[in-house]
């Protein structure tokens, strides 16, 4: 980023002045603030969802349904993307982040009403509505980016993307207390998350609101020489637009997608497998855990090597992890640490792809177009994913999980061959 002089961001929602030598500052008081909300909204999020297909089942009635819920979810998080993503691009990241997280407080307070008065299809509304903090949380490391060196924007990135371990590891074991929270309230037990959830998801905002301050996307923009600033659109039409005017944007808008569809559908099924082979609650409790670790508390890592030896190295290296994931979990049998180590290493290879594709997506698009292909990067891979979510329980039943994993990795090829072009490119 170059930039002389003192320039200021222009518009109602930011105007302190920046200059050069107060990036340094700036950077690191936007990530901290990141880093809080991201965090919060990482525990939010895995409190809520550690208990969502519990609660669908109690709701609907039928244990058939209960996916529905979190698949829900994730509908939600990728077609609440886009709109957000216009928003950031006319009028900031504060207002898209801070929106995302309100839908996301209403969408845990509908869930938690679904649930008082019994409507399955209600809860699925509230379900979606509660996605939108997982489009906040995915958006934020793209707001770490924005004020980014083009040298350190992987790392910027995946700081924030480590931040959501904190959140992942305590979620899922405060969904207990947060239940019980609620007894005595005329609401089932396992819509206590939400409770607690619409709250964490309502500081997450007003963290963002109060302290976001400058707009690192805005900052970003006056920074950009006059000479090299274009005009941009907020539409999905236009972030694939300038998609496909990169051959890098490209790959790096496949290599999101097909890392994060490969680890949803092979995570979703594992417990299930596991459960076939005899694992009991706490083992496959165990197993997860690791999963969740190698996926994000390994990204400083990932984001230090994307940095150092390109974008297009660790790219190659998510697919090499993802692939001996494959093979390792789709052959473990009932061999229990063979499916960890592969569940482990499905989570490095997902951290890879994520970290390595989104700093190659910021820096093959323009400035102006930026937001609005992030929102198509996190529309892509969450549609992906939840098409391959879905598809996973049908391979798994009609063939098996080994067929699964062979599926996963044969995805891996078409992703291979484009990181090979683009290092000949």
């Amino acid at each position: 980023m170059r930039a002389i002089g003192r320039v200021a961001v222009s518009g109602s929602v930011a105007g302190v002045p920046v200059g050069v030598e107060e990036l340094p500052s700036v950077r690191r008081r936007v990530t901290a603030v990141l880093v809080a909300s991201q965090i919060l909204g990482g525990l939010g999020v895995a409190t809520g969802v550690a208990l969502a297909a519990v609660l669908a089942k109690e709701v609907s009635g039928r244990e058939s349904l209960s996916g529905l819920a979190p698949t829900a979810t994730v509908a939600g998080t990728a077609l609440l993307s886009v709109p957000l993503a216009a928003l950031m691009t006319a009028r900031g990241r504060r207002p898209g982040l801070v929106l995302a997280y309100v839908i996301g407080t209403v969408g845990a307070a509908v869930v938690v009403v679904a649930a008082a008065v019994g409507s399955f299809p209600l809860l699925l509304v509230g379900m979606a509505g509660f996605g939108a903090a997982s489009a906040a949380n995915l958006q934020a490391r793209f707001a770490a980016a924005d004020l980014a060196e083009p040298d350190g924007r992987a790392r910027a990135i995946s700081n924030v993307v480590w931040a959501t371990t904190i959140g992942a590891v305590l979620g899922p074991n405060i969904a207990a207390p947060a239940g019980r929270s609620v007894h005595g309230l005329g609401i089932p037990e396992a819509s206590g998350p939400f409770v607690w959830a619409a709250g964490v998801f309502l500081i997450s905002a007003l963290v963002v609101a109060v302290l976001l301050r400058p707009d690192p996307l805005l900052t970003a923009r006056a920074l950009e020489p006059a000479a090299e600033r274009t005009a941009g659109g907020s539409s999905l039409r236009d972030g694939i637009a300038a998609v496909a005017a990169s051959g890098r944007a490209r790959l790096a808008l496949v290599t999101v997608t097909i890392a994060h569809t490969a680890m949803v559908s092979i995570m979703s099924m594992t417990p299930v497998d596991l459960g076939h082979h005899g694992a009991g609650i706490d083992l496959i409790g165990l197993v997860i855990s690791g999963h969740i670790a190698g996926m994000y508390a390994f990204s400083p890592v990932m984001g230090r090597l994307a940095d150092r030896v390109g974008r297009l190295a660790v790219i190659g290296l998510s697919v090499g992890l993802l692939g001996c994931a494959a093979l390792l979990a789709g052959t473990a049998g009932s061999n229990h640490g063979q499916t960890a180590a592969g569940l482990f290493l499905l989570g490095l290879g997902w951290s890879a792809g994520l970290v390595a594709g989104s700093a190659l997506l910021t820096d093959s698009v323009p400035q102006a177009a930026r937001a609005a292909a992030q929102g198509l990067s996190d529309l892509t891979m969450n549609a992906a994913a939840g098409v391959g979510g879905a598809v996973a329980g049908l391979v798994v039943a009609r063939a098996s999980y080994g067929w699964l994993n062979l599926g996963a990795a044969l995805l891996l090829l078409p992703l291979a061959g484009l990181a090979l072009l683009g290092r000949r490119g």
